[in-house]
């Protein structure tokens, strides 16, 4: 029961967003959607169930969380308590590497590996279908990080039925991301909070499930197609009608910074002179630029015009959740 269970899991960026929820303490969403893994962004969680504490021990990146901040990865531990039938508590210890709450999807990777690491520590042998249903309820962008590749989240209407499964975890096409790091702070308005403001305020809202739904079979289609094209235009326009509903808010806001209108400027640009690049964004202001593999060489050349190389991260498609 006191084994050490290190887990890895990586981030996800969405092509077809998640945005809204149908169900706020079971995370089912108001939509399905569609996302790429990626390898070079990921976290390591280790987790111990260890009989001699009597609270629960939370390090981020080496730093202790206090009781406020490490409450969503108690709340998250109780499931996993409940589920083993251990009333145990637990040391948790986190690296992140990728940077947290900016953008990139660092919640995605830190639950889902805790969700891997947690249960099995706990005496759990779930599948990955069971482990991607656990990682919702920590975040929701966490189901899809279980798995490799394309992964659809398959909204459901119940704790049973929401959960991430493959849509093509073995790529053999020519496609990966180049993410712009414009601001690696942490977001001013948080996704759930985002999100959840939009969903109560926004008259363009309901508008917005029935046309992501839309979205993702015409997204589908284009990967089986292997036209990144296609794909790099869905993901592009769907992104930009998720960000409408938070202009559309009530107070209004926005995940756009100075730097990010700059960055979807120069993509656009590129576009229109005979280069295959996408823009996406999900709940923060860092773009991620869709593109091949054979044409990033060109791509960069001109991003490291206006941003600092370091700032420029390419992701080819990544794996899986692991154990380490």
């Amino acid at each position: 029961m006191n084994k050490s269970i290190t887990a890895r899991a990586h981030t996800n960026i969405a092509l077809i967003k998640y945005w809204g929820k149908a169900d706020p303490k079971l995370i089912i969403p108001q939509n399905s959607s569609l996302s790429l893994t990626l390898e070079p962004f990921y976290t390591d969680t280790t987790v111990q169930f260890l009989p001699t504490l009597d609270q629960d021990q939370i390090s981020i990146d080496g730093q202790l969380l206090t009781n406020v901040a490490g409450l969503r990865v108690r709340e998250f531990l109780d499931l996993v308590r409940q589920r083993a039938g251990i009333q145990t508590f637990a040391r948790v210890a986190s690296t992140n590497h990728v940077p947290t709450a900016a953008g990139l999807a660092s919640s995605a990777s830190g639950f889902a590996a805790l969700a891997a690491a947690a249960s099995k520590a706990a005496g759990l042998e779930l599948s990955l279908p069971e482990l991607s249903r656990l990682a919702r309820r920590g975040s929701g962008s966490a189901t899809r990080s279980i798995y490799g590749g394309f992964v659809e989240w398959q909204k459901g209407h119940n704790d049973a039925d929401s959960l991430a499964l493959p849509f093509q975890e073995n790529i053999d096409f020519d496609i990966q991301m180049i993410a712009i790091l414009l601001d690696p702070r942490p977001k001013k308005v948080a996704s759930r909070a985002g999100m959840a403001q939009v969903v109560a305020t926004s008259p363009y809202y309901a508008a917005w499930p029935p046309t992501a739904e839309k979205d993702l079979l015409a997204m589908k289609a284009a990967i089986l197609k292997k036209d990144l094209n296609l794909i790099g235009q869905l993901a592009e326009t769907n992104a930009m009608k998720m960000h409408a509903t938070t202009l559309s808010a009530n107070p209004p806001f926005t995940y756009f910074e100075p730097e990010t209108l700059q960055a979807i400027e120069i993509i656009q640009n590129l576009r229109n002179n005979g280069i295959s690049c996408y823009y996406t964004m999900d709940a923060g202001p860092n773009v991620k630029v869709i593109c091949s593999a054979k044409e990033t060489p060109a791509i960069l050349a001109q991003l490291r015009q206006h941003f600092p190389a370091d700032h420029l991260l390419v992701a080819k498609p990544g794996p899986g959740i692991a154990y380490i």
